[in-house]
């Protein structure tokens, strides 16, 4: 038998995933981290009309939310690797389904 929830708690949930998802860029930084984890530049040459700036404002918000993984490769040069989390890689199929949806009626 299900627990029932509270519409409240569930609604507030709701609607920080979607401030979350809202902002502008954070769906497509998501689906580009889904096939593998890419740096800095390879996100940014994915999405070449997101300032280097705002993505990385956006990127900080998603690893703050535990969305994204930061890795640093101790190489020479050093260099630096974004992967989706668990938590990430769910929220990508989420968006994923969305995403087929738009193209099925948009």
């Amino acid at each position: 038998m299900e627990p029932v929830r509270n519409p409240n708690q569930l609604g507030a949930k709701i609607e920080q995933v979607h401030q979350l998802i809202s902002r502008k860029w954070v769906s497509l930084i998501i689906h580009t981290l889904m096939s593998e984890p890419k740096r800095f530049s390879e996100i940014h040459s994915y999405i070449p009309d997101l300032s280097k700036r705002v993505l990385n404002e956006r990127v900080k918000d998603l690893e703050q939310e535990g969305i994204v993984l930061r890795n640093v490769i101790p190489s020479r040069p050093v260099r630096t690797e974004y992967s989706l989390t668990r938590k990430g890689v769910e929220l990508g199929r989420a968006l994923q389904a969305l995403e087929d949806w738009a193209e099925k009626w948009n």
